[in-house]
C-alpha cells in the first residue's frame, strides 16, 4: 500500500494484536516458540498439543529465511514428536500459500476443504 511508513506500522501492529488476541482466546494452552537464526529473530512456531493430535496453530518465517530449509527442519521436528506420541499433526493452510507444497512433500494430506483454507493432516506411516 502506498501509505506513509507510520500508517503501515500502525496497521501491522493492530493486525498483530487482533491475531494475538484470537490465538490467546481460542488456543490459550498453545506452546509459542520464537525461531532464531544466529541469535536473530527469524520467525515463530505455535503448537497446541491436543489429546489426539498436535495442531500447528501458526508457523511463519521472515521472507529472508524462507526457502533455506528452516521450515522443513521445524516441521520435521514437530512430525517426529507427534510420531513418538502416536498422534496426527494438523494445520489449516491457505490454498495459495507457497508453503502448501512443502506440507504435501512432507506427507500431509487434505483432510477437509474449508474454502480459502484446507485442513491438512499428517500421520506417521506404520
Amino acid at each position: 500500500m502506498p501509505w506513509p511508513e507510520k500508517q503501515k506500522m500502525e496497521f501491522l501492529r493492530t493486525q498483530f494484536e487482533a491475531q494475538d488476541h484470537h490465538y490467546r482466546e481460542h488456543y490459550a494452552d498453545t506452546y509459542r516458540r520464537l525461531i532464531h537464526v544466529d541469535d536473530v529473530p527469524a520467525g515463530r512456531l505455535y503448537i497446541q498439543r491436543r489429546e489426539n493430535e498436535h495442531r500447528i496453530v501458526d508457523i511463519a518465517l521472515l521472507p529472508q529465511y524462507r526457502g533455506s530449509g528452516i521450515g522443513s527442519d521445524l516441521l520435521r521436528g514437530v512430525l517426529d514428536e507427534a510420531a513418538q506420541a502416536d498422534k496426527a499433526v494438523r494445520i489449516h493452510v491457505e490454498k495459495n500459500n507457497p508453503a502448501y507444497h512443502l506440507y504435501l512433500r512432507l506427507g500431509f494430506q487434505t483432510l477437509e476443504d474449508k474454502g480459502v483454507y484446507d485442513l491438512l493432516e499428517w500421520r506417521a506411516v506404520d
